[in-house]
């Protein structure tokens, strides 16, 4: 049913937007045909790229996802912007039906050589001009943004439980790497190397680190073993994680590279004779492979006193760690809304976009990502990874 929702909506956009930019600005004849044609390669080739993944394997579908994703976030954007001209193209039509409007000179690629026509013309390939700059413009300055290096964020955070001989620990956040057809090794070399840059002591990834198969991007998640945090580099599921069949195997993968999934699970992170609780959950996606988040299983084991630090994929999770006394929830999900205006639709579904919040007694941090998903666009959403240095409040 998503899928062909899905379907609908896209072939809808592109209807509108064919409607605007091809029929409205030509003939009938050679040129709207031509004009036709040109729309219909990038619209074919987003689909195949859609379909891309289920038939090829990521380096494959990665030269359809490319051109694909970046036309589908021109389209989405001529949507906007051609709606929001509306209201203009409307007035301006009954002016241009008053004979307001002088016709552009010496133009004949119209239906018949009136001059309410050629206004009409005239001012449709205005729309479709200025449509068609401020969306390159904006799809340009966004992939940009989203291929760039992530910005690091310095988030210094006050727990009431955590003792004072972890004053200044340092835990790095990185999630929504998704790595697969268009972000691969190097996008990870980079990332692991801006966090060693940082000294943090402890990392934390959590979720959607892959959207591909253990065969297909081993070796872009490799470079996580070159990760240098005293305490250790630390997994939780995101919802991309129980897209493939392939959960425990990219679990086992991230093992083997020195990166420790919790599975609803707890372990205490220790100075001297102090701790706190570092507890993960798996995301809320995991219902429907069986793999359901635990908070009683997360939590079992942990003192009343001790604080409590919880790796959670989605901010929505922290419903139920308020709940159980959790200090602070680190989670992503949410991409900061990565294009602009999808800002509103995920704070409408989640409690926080991204920063530090409060649920009750518990603090909510929620990182934008490392990467995107979907169109290589980020627009008012920048990237990052950002670094929790933990103090006592006191």
């Amino acid at each position: 049913m998503f899928i062909v929702v899905l379907v609908a909506v896209l072939a809808l956009m592109h209807f509108y937007v064919w409607t605007r930019l091809a029929k409205n600005t030509t003939a009938p004849g050679r040129s709207r045909y031509v004009a036709t044609v040109l729309f219909l390669i990038p619209t074919t080739i987003l689909f195949a790229g859609l379909i891309g993944p289920r038939v090829f394997d990521t380096r494959e579908a990665s030269w359809l996802a490319w051109p694909g994703f970046v036309w589908l976030a021109l389209v989405f954007y001529l949507v906007l912007i051609l709606l929001v001209l509306e209201p203009v193209r409307l007035v301006l039509r009954r002016w241009v039906s008053r004979g307001g409007a002088q016709p552009p000179a010496h133009d004949t690629d119209t239906d018949d050589g009136s001059a309410e026509v050629n206004r009409r013309m005239f001012l449709a390939r205005g729309g479709a001009v200025a449509a068609g700059v401020a969306s390159v413009a904006l799809v340009g300055t966004g992939a940009s943004i989203a291929l760039g290096p992530p910005k690091v964020l310095a988030v210094p955070v006050r727990l009431g439980r955590i003792d004072p001989a972890f004053n200044g620990f340092r835990i790095a956040v990185v999630s929504d790497v998704h790595l697969g057809p268009l972000l691969g090794r190097s996008h990870t070399e980079r990332i692991v190397r801006m966090i060693n840059e940082a000294e943090p002591d402890l990392v934390a990834i959590v979720g959607d680190l892959v959207d591909g198969t253990v065969d297909e991007l081993g070796s872009a998640v490799e470079p996580l073993q070159d990760l240098a945090a005293r305490e250790g580099s630390f997994f939780v599921t995101g919802n991309h994680e129980y897209f493939t069949d392939e959960t425990g195997a990219w679990l086992h993968e991230l093992e083997r590279l020195g990166v420790a999934p919790l599975r609803n699970e707890n372990t205490a992170i220790r100075r001297g004779g102090a701790s706190f609780a570092l507890v993960g959950v798996n995301d809320v996606a995991g219902e429907q492979r069986s793999d359901p988040p635990d908070f009683d299983r997360a939590l079992a084991g942990v003192g009343p006193s001790q604080a409590r630090i919880l790796l959670a994929h989605q901010p929505v999770q922290v419903a139920e760690a308020a709940q159980r006394g959790v200090d602070l929830q680190l989670s992503g999900h949410t991409h900061g809304g990565q294009m602009w205006p999808f800002h509103y639709l995920v704070s409408a579904a989640q409690p926080s976009l991204a920063g530090l919040s409060t649920v009750g007694d518990t603090q909510l941090y929620v990182t934008r990502g490392a990467g995107f998903w979907g169109p290589p666009v980020r627009i008012g959403a920048p990237p990052d990874i950002s670094v929790i240095t933990l103090h006592a409040d006191q």
